[in-house]
């Protein structure tokens, strides 16, 4: 190793990926073993390296060196809710600690990345033909199951056609109306043959409700002794999985793909937000999901752990029924809209981590699809007292569960907001464990909180199309189908933005929803832990950071 200064060769910065395998031994053997820094600078300038060179090698080179994923340890993930109702079975997961459980576990067809733009997963390669009416997918040949059993067509078949038809229990039927069905063309080879053309589909297909289980299971596999193995193909085995406390999963060492750098997993929640926070901070544990923005200081002040923020068009809302009173009045609707003070959400509740919502779910971060020429709803108590005396309702109930970042203060900011202009909105809080099952879309008012989903029409269709399993307020309306469809099979980028502009206008004008502001994804991590994606679906890189995040020495 040597920096030559004599000749006449422009001077280049030395760094630690310029050199040979040797001198990168050298380097490596000064950041690792116990040297001082001016011990190493030392060593270096012994074999004929300037200082500066010296310098920037080390930093360079300990860069690389932190940047090398490494082999062992736990982590402990908390996630903020959990509840009798966690289940292993991809077509009924509802909650992140579903996902998180989902992604240690299974794999899919496709995976998405930071960019969002689907990748070949459990798929080898898939293409279309010419109007997007037909997909096919060629499998790999390399991936076993945990039992041992390997991968074929027929497992995909079983698994997609889950999610397909009115007898269909999947979550997420309403995604896949497109799909007319899938069909077995080799030992290794799958075909989506559509209704309507879907440009979408590869996206779609990296959500997490579309793992890959094996045939004939939801997921799991009874074994001799009795006891239910949860069996996929991904980067760990589990281990123990009770529901509403906590599941143990070590690392598949037949993994298809590299592995897991990680040993074990360990996969929970802490439900309050402040022990949450604490245990984070303590070294209790190693991840943590939705930080609340008052404890944004604790973890910025405090050592080994800092925060990871995202922006993202994650949300909460409050849902005003549509089935019942009082969200069935639209004056009602429109006056808990207008009372909603959405600068004070971003700048004091969410601490600037967020943006402003205007009460429908699409924002910048799906690109073309927003519509940015929808005017923005602003704070306005006249308006809100207006529609409010419209309506004749001068009292109402919301129930609250802490069940996103900032969602409770966000309620009391309207509650108070309300009471200034003579409007009595009471506030029942509720526990977040079992929320999903016994209060979200059975009470009249209620709040949801939702991630960012991979494109505008599987957000849309999710949580708005007419009889969708997850609409959260029951809203009903033709158009919304049709524009859901048409959407799409549209190829004319003027024309599609239309549509979606249209879809985003009748959610903020007719469905009841009140979405005050986008939510980045604030996650607590230890500095320990590396390798967590940038993926803006969702916490932790989308709750991909089992396969890939690594403990540092």
């Amino acid at each position: 190793m040597k920096d030559d200064s004599s000749n006449n060769i422009p001077k280049q910065e030395l760094n630690f990926e310029d050199l040979d395998n040797g001198d990168k031994a050298l380097v490596e053997k000064a950041l690792s073993g116990g040297y001082s820094r001016r011990s190493a600078l030392k060593i270096m300038a012994a074999t004929g390296v300037t200082l500066a060179a010296a310098e920037n090698l080390l930093s360079t080179g300990g860069a690389a060196m932190a940047a090398t994923p490494k082999k062992g340890g736990t982590v402990r993930f908390s996630a903020s809710q959990h509840g009798p109702n966690d289940n292993m079975d991809p077509a009924h997961f509802t909650s992140s600690i579903d996902y998180a459980r989902g992604r240690a576990h299974y794999n899919s067809l496709t995976q998405l990345g930071s960019d969002l733009v689907p990748q070949p997963e459990l798929a080898e390669s898939f293409e279309a033909n010419s109007d997007a009416t037909e997909w096919t997918f060629k499998l790999r040949k390399d991936v076993n199951f945990h039992d041992g059993t390997p991968l074929t067509a027929d497992d995909v078949l079983w698994s997609m056609s889950r999610h397909l038809g009115e007898k269909s229990t999947s979550v997420v039927k309403d995604v896949f109306n497109s799909v007319k069905e899938w069909k077995k063309t080799g030992p290794h080879e799958v075909k989506a043959v559509m209704h309507t053309a879907n440009s979408d589909l590869p996206a779609l297909l990296g959500i997490f409700q579309m793992k890959v289980v094996r045939n004939g299971t939801a997921g799991n596999r009874v074994k001799e002794d009795g006891k239910i193995e949860h069996n996929g193909t991904g980067p760990f085995v589990m281990e123990y999985f009770g529901p509403g406390e906590k599941s143990i999963s070590v690392r598949n060492e037949n993994y298809w793909r590299e592995g897991a750098n990680l040993d074990s997993l360990e996969i929970t929640a802490i439900t309050d937000p402040i022990a949450r926070v604490n245990a984070l901070v303590a070294g209790d544990f190693q991840l943590i999901m939705d930080v609340d923005p008052k404890a944004i200081r604790q973890i910025e002040e405090a050592d080994g752990v800092h925060l990871n923020s995202l922006a993202a068009g994650a949300y909460n809302g409050i849902c005003a029924m549509q089935n019942a009173a009082p969200g069935n009045n639209a004056d009602f609707v429109k006056g808990m809209q207008f009372i909603q003070d959405r600068e004070h959400v971003v700048k004091r509740i969410l601490r600037g981590h967020g943006s402003v919502g205007n009460d429908q779910p699409i924002m910048s971060a799906y690109g073309p699809d927003w519509c940015s020429e929808l005017p923005q709803r602003q704070y306005d108590p006249d308006k809100a007292k207006f529609h409010f005396k419209k309506s004749g309702i001068s009292t109402a109930e919301l129930f609250v569960a802490p069940v996103g970042i900032g969602i409770e203060a966000t309620c009391l900011l309207a509650q108070a907001n309300c009471a200034k202009i003579g409007f009595d909105l009471k506030l029942k809080k509720v526990p977040t464990d079992g929320y999903w099952g016994s209060v979200w879309m059975k009470e009249p008012l209620n709040v949801t909180s939702w991630n960012m989903r991979p494109t505008a029409n599987a957000m849309l269709s999710i949580a708005y199309a007419p009889g969708a399993a997850w609409n959260d307020t029951l809203w009903n309306n033709k158009r919304m189908g049709e524009l859901l469809v048409m959407s799409q099979a549209e190829t004319d980028p003027d024309k599609r933005h239309a549509m979606f502009c249209e879809m985003q206008t009748l959610v903020n004008n007719e469905c009841g929803m009140i979405i005050p502001a986008h939510i980045n994804i604030v996650d607590g991590v230890s500095d320990r832990v590396q390798g967590i994606p940038k993926n803006p679906l969702g916490n932790l890189g989308a709750l991909e950071f089992p396969e890939y995040c690594w403990l540092t020495s």
